[in-house]
Parts: C-alpha cells; sequence; structure tokens
C-alpha cells in the first residue's frame, strides 16, 4: 500500500490531494476491518460470558447468604426451645406450689403455650433444614455451571488474546496510517466518507472506476464522468449508491510511509 504525505487540514489543500487520502484511507481503514473481521464475534461472546459468569457468581453468593440465614434461623428456633423447656420445668415447679384452683389453671396455660411454642419451632426448624437440602442442590448446580463457563470464559479470552496479540501491532500502525490520511481531509468530506460506509455492507466509501463501473454498486460510469473523475479536479460520488469515485492510479508515484 503506498501512503500520502500528511499536510494540516485547511481548505488550501488541492482536490487532488484530498481525494488521494481519501483513497488511501479507505485502503488502511479496509484492512482494519479485516483484522476485526478475523476477530469475529469473539469480543462480544467474551462479555457475554463475563456477564454469564457474573451473574452465576452473585446467585452462588445469594445462594450461601440465604443458606446462612437458614442456618441461624434454625439456631434462634433452637434457642427458643431451650427457652421453652426452662419455662416448662419452672411452671411445673410453681405448680406443685399453687394455693388454689385459679393459679394452678393459670400455670397450666403457661405450660400448654410454652408447648405449643416448642413445637412450632420444631415445626420451622424441619422447613429450614428441608429449605437448606433443597438450596444446597441449587447451589451445588449453580457452582458446577459457574466453574463450566468460567472455563469457557477463559478459553475465548486466551482465543481473543492470541488474535490480539497477532494483529495488535499492525493494528495501532494503520490506525496511525488512519489518523494521518485523516488529517488532510476536511472535516465535511471526512464525515461523508464516514457516513458512507457506515451505511454500505462492505465498508467501502471510497471506490474506484472498474471496467467503465463503480466499484461498489458495479452500475455503468458514463464517458464524460470517468474523464472528470480522472482529472482529479473535484469530489465526483456515484449517482447510483453515493460512494465517492476516484481513478485507480491516484495513488501511482507516491511513496510508502516508512
Amino acid at each position: 500500500m503506498t501512503s500520502v504525505k500528511v499536510k494540516a487540514k485547511t481548505d488550501d489543500v488541492p482536490v487532488e490531494e484530498k481525494l488521494r487520502a481519501l483513497y488511501f484511507l479507505q485502503q488502511v481503514d479496509s484492512k482494519i476491518d479485516k483484522i476485526k473481521i478475523v476477530r469475529g464475534e469473539l469480543p462480544l461472546e467474551v462479555r457475554d460470558f463475563e456477564d454469564i459468569v457474573a451473574g452465576l457468581e452473585t446467585r452462588v453468593q445469594n445462594l450461601h447468604t440465604e443458606l446462612k440465614s437458614l442456618e441461624d434461623s434454625i439456631a434462634e428456633k433452637k434457642n427458643v426451645i431451650k427457652e421453652a423447656q426452662l419455662l416448662v420445668k419452672k411452671y411445673q415447679t410453681q405448680q406443685n406450689n399453687v394455693r388454689n384452683n385459679r393459679e394452678y389453671d393459670s400455670i397450666t396455660k403457661e405450660i400448654e403455650f410454652q408447648n405449643l411454642e416448642m413445637q412450632l419451632a420444631e415445626k420451622r426448624i424441619k422447613e429450614y433444614k428441608a429449605a437448606i437440602i433443597s438450596k444446597q442442590e441449587i447451589a451445588q448446580q449453580t457452582e458446577e455451571e459457574l466453574k463450566s463457563r468460567q472455563k469457557d470464559l477463559k478459553f475465548k479470552q486466551k482465543e481473543l488474546n492470541d488474535i490480539v496479540s497477532e494483529t495488535e501491532k499492525e493494528e495501532t500502525d494503520l490506525l496511525k496510517k488512519s489518523k494521518a490520511a485523516e488529517a488532510v481531509i476536511e472535516d465535511r468530506l471526512l464525515n461523508a466518507y464516514k457516513r458512507i460506509r457506515s451505511n454500505v455492507a462492505n465498508g467501502l466509501g471510497v471506490v474506484t472506476v472498474d471496467r467503465d463501473a463503480c466499484g461498489g454498486c458495479y452500475n455503468k460510469i458514463p464517458p464524460q464522468r470517468q474523464l472528470d473523475i480522472r482529472t482529479h479536479k473535484k469530489v465526483i460520488v456515484c449517482e447510483h449508491c453515493g460512494r465517492i469515485l476516484v481513478d485507480a492510479e491516484i495513488l501511482v508515484g507516491t511513496t510508502e510511509k516508512k
């Protein structure tokens, strides 16, 4: 690939120089596009796996928090049972010293109430233990899925890192050349080029005339229009697809940038 001489961005830059910079910029951007194609969907896949792993980690953490809460609840209910047992013993002792039926009935009701408290606490303990077993199974399954997803993520990250390391230097050099070419092109023309690139599938905003046809949409270019293109005196776009048209020989004679 040949390169362009970098000048300050100014309205005094000749149209031919702008066209040369545009065509060179297109060649550079096309190479960058190819690098991104090589990477394919890997960056998105890596982000998806990162989101999945983060979600599973949060779920595992929440499950362990819930398990701890259930264990604390069991411990609390066991304390309730112990306290109720102590009260029952206390009330039974008091029953032996009652002076009338009224006191006896009152203490009996307290004993019955504490027995109900113990039964309710034991029922809750059984429920909590059943919930623990269920959540432990879910936690185990989630942890196994997390380990599997972490392996997948590690593999995809390595795959992406290998590709990035292979293309990083080339992409960095290409990006520098792209910025250098952009420095020659006025903002209005540069924005038009970028808009065209974003609207076409192959990313070609600047194309050459090939066999009397537009190199983008392959529609025929009239002879007079081809002549205007070869003179490099003005920016000409394809009447059919809107791409900027240049002469294939526009970079001939320029030197390779070191």
